[in-house]
């Protein structure tokens, strides 16, 4: 009687065995498809995240702006990309945002980077990081930039 339950407890750990194989290649499969998916959603997410930014700007009252002359495609070329850069002149702050795949950059005064703030905590979306120009953009800025109206 002992071998025969010896060789039914030998199949029933055999089974055990399977099972368990098969559970836990299961499991790998479904981390692995998982992990999958998480690498596309944000990948995805981050290519959106400067659209985002832009569509924020142009609805705070950011205006959108072409390098035309020589000297502000100098001044563009020199931008930090997807970064909301603060200058100051003639005593009135001003915003710029490069946008380098569009070949664009979005300027405005103090009220549009308020509203533009205001929509980010409304739509709960993260700001685009914010730097200080340095001198040197702020005197280049001042002649290409005289005529544009800060209100906005």
């Amino acid at each position: 009687m002992t071998a025969a339950v010896d060789g039914s407890n030998c199949k029933s750990r055999l089974v055990n065995t399977q099972r368990i194989m098969k559970t836990r290649i299961i499991n790998s499969s479904l981390i692995l498809i998982l992990a999958a998916w998480g690498v596309i959603f944000f990948t995805g997410c981050a290519s959106m995240e400067p659209n985002k930014t832009t569509s924020l700007l142009s609805a705070a009252g950011f205006r959108m702006r072409t390098p035309q002359t020589a000297k502000e495609k100098e001044l563009y070329a020199a931008l930090p990309s997807n970064k909301l850069e603060r200058g100051t002149m003639n005593g009135k702050v001003f915003y710029v945002f490069k946008d380098e795949n569009a070949g664009v950059e979005y300027v405005g005064g103090e009220k549009a980077h308020r509203r533009y703030e205001q929509l980010c905590t409304q739509l709960h979306v993260a700001q685009a990081p914010e730097e200080q120009l340095n001198d040197f953009f702020t005197r280049g800025w001042s002649s290409e930039l005289a005529h544009f109206d800060y209100s906005g």
